[in-house]
């Protein structure tokens, strides 16, 4: 399959919900996307050979379609899977840090003890927006000494402009609104 019957494939699979969460916007819903088992695995797949000579030791899913496709990409790398969370939702000691969403503020946490230092890490999340989630992701990777090799997205809202809050770190997005 091209590249771009895979794009077409992603994006006949990805429903368009309008005035959601507020009049004028459109929302991207993937979780039809993710029902349709053939086009999921596609992209998984595409995502998992864009990294399998990288040497990535762990996949790190935003809370809570990143743990969708996080989890799956691990499986497909056969590499661990560590989950980044909203505040209060991980059981043992974490690190936490405050970011801004599309819609108002968040704080994201991860286990203190989830990555050792020097430890390849993929962040993996659903889609890239204004990209405060992603950067804020990254900050709790970087305080626990992991090595950010890439980030990882299904979608990115190219006009919202989320890739500049990832700096000069690499990015796939496999389909661009």
């Amino acid at each position: 399959m091209s590249d771009l019957d895979l794009v077409e494939r992603l994006r006949a699979a990805i429903t368009e919900v309008p005035d959601f969460p507020r009049e004028g916007v459109v929302f991207r819903d993937l979780t039809t996307l993710f029902s349709r088992g053939d086009v999921f695995k596609a992209a998984v797949d595409t995502l998992a050979a864009a990294h399998r000579d990288q040497g990535i030791d762990q996949i790190v899913g935003v809370e809570s379609r990143g743990f969708v496709v996080g989890g799956a990409l691990a499986y497909a790398m056969a590499i661990g899977f560590v989950p980044v969370r909203k505040k209060g939702k991980l059981p043992r000691e974490t690190l936490s840090v405050s970011y801004a969403l599309e819609y108002g503020e968040g704080v994201l946490e991860i286990h203190a003890d989830a990555l050792h230092s020097g430890e390849r890490v993929l962040v993996v999340d659903d889609l890239l927006a204004t990209g405060g989630t992603a950067a804020a992701t990254v900050s709790l990777v970087e305080q626990l000494g992991g090595v950010v090799v890439g980030i990882d997205f299904l979608v990115e809202l190219e006009a919202l402009g989320g890739a500049k809050q990832l700096g000069d770190r690499p990015h796939v997005s496999l389909i661009r609104f």
